[in-house]
């Protein structure tokens, strides 16, 4: 298993920074284009996260941090153009690479994000009253 890495080193890292934008773990399909080497590419694939300043995903096709590459939601055709910001781990021949928008853009993830100020380790879970009565069965 080859790794390719800067800082952070795994995408847990990064999601453990402090972000401008609340990340949000989330499958999406995209398509990302640009070149390797001399070659053009085209890849669809999926997000691991997104926010409105970009996302991680997995990618097959070999990039570099600092390259500009071209997103397209597949679903709105909207095209994005992104510099690859972050080289994760290489695991079956994908390796986790993290790419910021040229501008926040929010809307072309079409998902509503969490307010600024959302603490996830405060976020309500179900209540169970283990005092509670079970319900009484007729006999």
């Amino acid at each position: 298993m080859e790794t390719k890495a800067s800082e952070p080193s795994t995408a847990a890292q990064i999601s453990n920074e402090r972000r401008r934008t609340q990340r949000v773990r989330i499958a999406m399909s995209v398509v990302v284009q640009g070149t390797s080497g001399k070659n053009p590419f085209k890849e669809e694939t999926q997000t691991i996260s997104v926010n409105a300043h970009g996302c991680v995903m997995r990618l097959a096709v070999r990039v570099e941090r600092g390259q500009r590459v071209s997103m397209i939601n597949p679903k709105t055709s909207e095209e994005q153009p992104c510099t690859v910001v972050f080289l994760g781990q290489t695991d079956r021949g994908k390796t986790e690479v993290g790419v910021e928008f040229a501008q926040p853009s929010p809307m072309f993830w079409r998902i509503a994000f969490p307010p600024v100020d959302w603490d996830p380790s405060e976020r309500k879970r179900p209540e169970t009253n283990p005092a509670a009565p079970a319900p009484s069965r007729k006999e």
